[in-house]
């Protein structure tokens, strides 16, 4: 079977069908059609266009190995239009939150690193050019770490311009976490007017602060908004990044791996050789000893 693979196709299938050609075998009394191996490397490689030539010329073959193919090639390219769908949003979105405050520039900012029990808060700042779109761009949280590297490389190559903004462990112990936020956010957009760019919309993920006139508040900004999202996968591959330099400096507390988090190793770390000048010291009360650092 398979022998009319592109029969009456037309001039695509034709050209498709161009590596086929040389591949077909001498089989007894005549040639057999593409292998099942040769259809699904076009299938694969394959975007809408070519997908629904191939389509069509594959509907009479019923090797079960074809029939498979088409339907994988299917589900790839609905997920590819189903991201790019996502990702034109993320910017659609932060655009008409925009539209009503004059279009202009617009800032996202969002934090990374609120949480642990070691390391500094970090506040993200990014301004976005309407295009390209940066593939794969979305909340930190939901990008694997390879993914944020690339993501990251990408951001700080497109972006009008960029910070990312720390408040130390012992500002956040003498402050608490909410001064150390507007502290942190209030740098990163001053660090940005300082670069030349002057905002016209600041986007912050989460609830109201009221740090700027020009606050717009995003409930999950980093899932809907492109530059938010962006501030979140910068400063979480930042912060990343500082806190692996903190493991050479302190190896006990597996730094690299927890990234300052409360982790059961951590906190064993933390039991028994006490806390460092980068720790949170009122975070860790539950489990402390005096400092030996």
């Amino acid at each position: 079977g398979g022998g009319s693979f592109f029969t009456g196709a037309g001039e695509a299938a034709q050209r498709l069908s161009g590596i086929m050609v040389g591949r077909r075998r001498a089989c007894r009394g005549g040639f057999m059609g593409p292998t099942v191996a040769d259809i699904k490397q076009r299938l694969h490689e394959a975007d809408e266009r070519e997908f629904a030539v191939l389509e069509r010329s594959l509907v009479a073959d019923a090797r079960k190995g074809v029939r498979d193919a088409v339907e994988r090639a299917r589900a790839r390219l609905a997920a590819e239009a189903a991201e790019r769908q996502r990702l034109a949003s993320l910017y659609a979105f932060e655009r008409a939150l925009a539209a009503g405050r004059g279009d202009g520039v617009i800032v996202g900012l969002d934090e990374v690193g609120r949480g642990p029990l070691a390391g500094p808060l970090a506040v993200g700042a990014v301004v976005l050019p309407s295009e390209p779109f940066i593939e794969g761009l979305n909340d930190s949280k939901q990008v694997k770490p390879e993914a944020r590297e690339r993501i990251a490389v990408q951001v700080k190559a497109v972006a009008v311009a960029w910070t990312v903004e720390y408040v130390e462990a012992s500002d956040i112990d003498a402050c608490g976490m909410t001064a150390s936020l507007a502290l942190a956010f209030r740098r990163a957009i001053r660090r940005i007017e300082e670069a030349g760019v002057r905002p016209d919309v600041v986007l912050l993920d989460g609830n109201p602060m009221r740090l700027d006139e020009r606050e717009v508040n995003v409930v999950k900004g980093d899932g809907k908004c492109a530059s938010i999202a962006a501030a979140s996968i910068v400063a979480k591959v930042e912060r990343d990044a500082l806190m692996c330099r903190y493991a050479e400096e302190y190896p006990e507390y597996g730094f690299d791996a927890c990234k300052g988090y409360a982790s059961a190793a951590h906190i064993e770390a933390i039991k028994r050789y006490g806390l460092t000048p980068i720790h949170r010291a009122t975070f860790c009360t539950a489990f402390t000893q005096p400092a030996l650092f």
